[in-house]
């Protein structure tokens, strides 16, 4: 996230606040103004933070990481009136950030939020550090939804174990695909020689889904 706000910052004019507990990266600023405060001794809390953030008029949010039904909440009605919104979760792929979210909420609550969710959301790209073969270091594996209109139906109607089909099959370079899954990144990795198999195997989610993208690499190929 710190790389995008920067490379949004070396090429447009904006505004930028962002909460973190605790800042990791200083942004120097180039084209954009940024203005980072830290949960604790900036402002008391994510929630409260983002309250007095969306007072300013800023044009790119940042939430460290949404930890509560409040802060949630608030990045998501933040995203809804039109700022761009970043920010994180603990998660091992895309269908648990989603499913994540939606359970910080009551069953009465759900249809409102999920509705909310499908409409605020852009891109969910749920990240893995792997060692690399060569024993130099760690290289990104990434899932990543493109928030389309079959995705924002399925968010909507609470279908979410259903999106996985989406990474599976709208992965053409368009507007409205360019899917991955963790398992066809891992399986492309490997063909490149970057990562292990045995590696690969070892961080994927579904094991069948890499033996089937390992399979669709080598018949590429």
């Amino acid at each position: 996230i710190a790389s995008l706000i920067d490379r949004i910052n070396e090429t447009r004019a904006c505004r930028v606040l962002t909460i973190e507990d605790p800042i990791e990266y200083l942004m120097t600023q180039k084209k954009c103004m940024i203005s980072q405060r830290e949960v604790g001794r900036d402002v008391p809390s994510f929630a409260a933070g983002l309250k007095a953030m969306l007072r300013e008029d800023p044009d790119i949010v940042f939430v460290g990481e949404m930890r509560d039904q409040e802060t949630i909440l608030m990045t998501l009605m933040a995203a809804e009136t039109g700022h761009l919104v970043f920010s994180t979760l603990h998660t091992r792929d895309v269908v648990g950030s989603v499913t994540r979210i939606l359970d910080y909420f009551p069953s009465d609550r759900l249809d409102e939020v999920s509705n909310q969710l499908s409409l605020g959301l852009a891109y969910v790209v749920s990240q893995k550090l792997i060692p690399k073969k060569d024993g130099t270091g760690r290289v990104v594996a990434m899932e990543i939804l493109n928030n389309n209109y079959a995705c924002r139906n399925l968010i909507r109607t609470k279908k979410i174990e259903q999106l996985y089909t989406q990474l599976q099959t709208k992965t053409k370079d368009r507007p409205d695909e360019k899917m991955m899954t963790m398992e066809s990144c891992l399986a492309r990795m490997v063909k490149k020689d970057v990562i292990d198999l045995l590696e690969a195997q070892k961080w994927a989610n579904d094991h069948k889904s890499f033996v089937d993208a390992m399979n669709i690499d080598i018949l590429e190929t």
